[in-house]
């Protein structure tokens, strides 16, 4: 980088960083940045660019620069991330548990955990803000945040008040101390009553927006582990208790995916589609029907344990499947009684 492009840069705040994978074919920068920026359009990435904007590599490019393989795309703008910007909001919150230092709550669906592209205000986070005072911060700046949950998943998510509990609670989920236990309804009649699954979990090489399995860490994946086990099964679907060693980011959808089981109606891992069943009219309207009484992935952080920093007791908490999981359930579970399931082979 040259003197002068250091100048620019040091005036300027990265709102988006992406590294290219190994198998990333020669791509227009403006169409490398609409595969992986939210809501953006191309003529707000061209004006970028114009603007000089846009770094491939700590160089300044035009929106037809080609993004090859291992390339690190910025986006560098003159005012800081409007994400980093916490606006307070009065937005009702489920409080399980509280205490001086901590507290657990029950995150309904559709809420996202913190402000992120396209998603600046209605979060988690600018609820936290109104509701509660000098949050401690974590590594991310995100205030009180232990750890996360996806917008669409509903369950159980716990919030340090004090720095001393946000250290000692992230300590105990990176030493895999804590309980977490998901329940999901998943695609196909799962064979095993209970298994495990181990491998390492990074960026999809082809599609950016989602996560993919891999069987070592070559591409920078971490290693994740999954435990599972058959709660119920409802014919064309199969009702699952996942419980997480790791937390890597989609593991729960990523690995049931991964043993040929994607999560019922996640859109994002092909799961709104129709993967197991017949091909009668009346079975697809049932199966979009339910999707309508279910319209996200089917998956519920029901239960969290950690040792209480202060108290040092170990604590517990569970909550109750959501009305639309249940709804689903009760669907499934009537159908499959009623009609004959067709065993398919793998």
């Amino acid at each position: 980088m040259t003197e002068d492009n250091n100048l620019i840069e040091d005036e300027l705040y990265e709102h988006y960083r992406f590294e290219a994978g190994k198998g990333q074919a020669p791509l227009r920068v403006d169409k490398f940045l609409m595969n992986l920026v939210e809501n953006a359009t191309r003529n707000k990435i061209q004006k970028a660019a114009e603007n000089g904007n846009i770094f491939v590599n700590d160089v300044p490019v035009k929106s037809n620069h080609k993004v090859k393989a291992n390339d690190v795309v910025r986006v560098l703008m003159e005012q800081p991330p409007f994400e980093n910007i916490i606006i307070p909001e009065n937005i009702p919150l489920d409080i399980v548990y509280e205490d001086d230092d901590l507290l657990v709550i029950n995150k309904p669906a559709g809420l996202v955990v913190h402000p992120g592209h396209g998603n600046y205000t209605g979060t988690l986070v600018n609820a936290l803000a109104y509701h509660f005072e000098n949050l401690p911060l974590n590594s991310s700046e995100r205030p009180g945040l232990v750890h996360r949950i996806d917008k669409d998943t509903t369950g159980l998510l716990v919030i340090a008040k004090t720095d001393w509990t946000m250290s000692e609670l992230q300590k105990q989920f990176a030493e895999k101390s804590t309980e977490r236990e998901y329940v999901a309804i998943v695609w196909g009649n799962v064979q095993d009553d209970e298994g495990t699954i181990e491998s390492y979990i990074g960026r999809h090489k082809v599609d950016r927006m989602q996560m993919a399995s891999f069987p070592d860490d070559s591409t920078g994946a971490k290693y994740a582990v999954t435990h599972y086990k058959v709660l119920e099964r409802l014919g064309y679907v199969t009702l699952v208790s996942c419980r997480l060693e790791t937390g890597r980011t989609h593991q729960i959808r990523v690995h049931m995916k991964a043993i040929g089981h994607t999560l019922f109606n996640d859109e994002r891992y092909g799961g709104e589609k129709i993967l197991k069943g017949t091909t009668f009219t009346k079975y697809k309207q049932f199966v979009e029907n339910t999707f309508k009484v279910l319209p996200r992935q089917a998956l519920h952080a029901k239960t969290l344990g950690f040792m209480h920093p202060v108290k040092k007791e170990f604590m517990r908490f569970e909550t109750d499947l959501p009305t639309d999981m249940v709804q689903a359930i009760e669907r499934w579970r009537n159908y499959s009684n009623n009609h004959e399931v067709v065993e398919e082979e793998d």
